[in-house]
């Protein structure tokens, strides 16, 4: 059984997640707008898979005897100087991200709250995937500059990226 701190602490990422895919998902609608349809098509996977990061803590909840809570997220930004700018802002992100899960983590582990804990695992590996593909994303943009047929063949990669990423 875990704690109400514990829920609450859950409900809170479940709703982080939430805000994660929206967040996701506009950037892909900015990037579709500025006509880079591979960073669109791999921001809107990532959108989807923040809603299945969001449906596992929603899961967990609810078999844990606890109810899922939808609060309300904010609406995510809308417009970016540039695709660095939108990248740099995913990684920030996904570091904020991971500090939460961290937090969740040890406090399950101070609780010993062990099935929480193992059930934290996975978003640990996850969100160290998450920050090592932002952070390799971001090297790729300095590398190209402001370069727009480097930038074109950035874009096509990010759409092959988000081909190859399963469901």
């Amino acid at each position: 059984m875990i704690s109400k701190k514990m829920a609450d602490q859950l409900n809170q990422q479940l709703n982080l997640e939430f805000y994660s895919s929206n967040i996701y998902l506009q950037m892909s609608a900015w990037a579709e707008t500025n006509k880079l349809s591979g960073s669109a098509a791999f921001l809107k996977k990532q959108a989807a898979e923040e809603m299945m990061h969001m449906m596992k803590f929603f899961d967990y909840l609810n078999e844990s005897d606890h109810m899922a809570i939808l609060g309300k997220i904010d609406a995510p930004a809308t417009s970016y100087k540039s695709i660095e700018d939108l990248f740099k802002k995913v990684y920030a992100h996904e570091q904020h991200v991971t500090k939460k899960i961290h937090e969740i983590a040890e406090q399950a582990w101070k609780e010993k709250d062990l099935t929480t804990f193992n059930f934290m695992q996975w978003f640990i590996t996850e969100q160290h995937e998450e920050e090592t593909q932002a952070k390799g994303i971001l090297d790729k943009i300095d590398l190209i500059g402001s370069d727009k047929k480097s930038l074109f063949l950035f874009d096509s990669e990010l759409g092959n990226m988000a081909a190859a990423r399963p469901e």
